[in-house]
C-alpha cells in the first residue's frame, strides 16, 4: 500500500506547524521551501487541511497557517483522512454468493493500522525536532 505524495507533504507540514510557535502564522512560501515543493501545490494540500478543521488560515501581510485543533489531539490518521479520504484501501470486485473472506481479512488489517495511526499523535514527533 502506498500513500500519495500529498499525504507525505501534509504530514510534514503538520509536523512543522505543531513544532512552530502556536501564535505566529507560518506562510505557505516558508512551508513550501522547507519541503522543496511548489507553493501552489502545497496550497491545495493546505486547503484540504483547513476543510478538515486541522488548521486555519490567517490573512494579511503577516498571515499564514496556524493549528486549529490542540496539537496533542491531532493524530496521523486525522491528517491522512484529510488528504486521502476514508474509503477502504481494498475493495473486492468479485461477485460472491456470500461475504468475501479476503475482504474480511483486508478490512481487519486496515482497522488495526487505523487504530495505530489514530493513537499516534503528530505532537509526539514534534517534541523531537527543533524548528528554525
Amino acid at each position: 500500500m502506498k500513500y500519495s505524495k500529498a499525504t507525505n507533504y501534509a504530514l510534514h507540514t503538520m509536523l512543522f506547524l505543531v513544532a512552530a510557535s502556536p501564535d505566529k502564522p507560518v506562510g505557505v512560501q516558508q512551508l513550501a521551501e522547507r519541503q522543496d515543493v511548489s507553493p501552489t501545490y502545497l496550497s491545495k494540500i493546505l486547503t484540504k487541511l483547513v476543510k478538515a478543521g486541522l488548521i486555519q488560515s490567517a490573512s494579511g501581510a503577516k498571515g499564514g497557517y496556524l493549528l486549529k485543533q490542540k496539537k496533542d489531539e491531532i493524530s496521523f490518521l486525522d491528517i491522512i483522512h484529510a488528504i486521502e479520504g476514508t474509503a477502504s484501501l481494498f475493495d473486492c470486485t468479485l461477485n460472491h454468493p456470500s461475504e468475501c473472506l479476503i475482504q474480511q481479512v483486508m478490512v481487519e488489517a486496515e482497522n488495526r493500522m487505523e487504530d495505530y495511526l489514530r493513537n499516534k499523535k503528530i505532537a509526539e514527533l514534534a517534541a523531537q525536532i527543533t524548528v528554525d
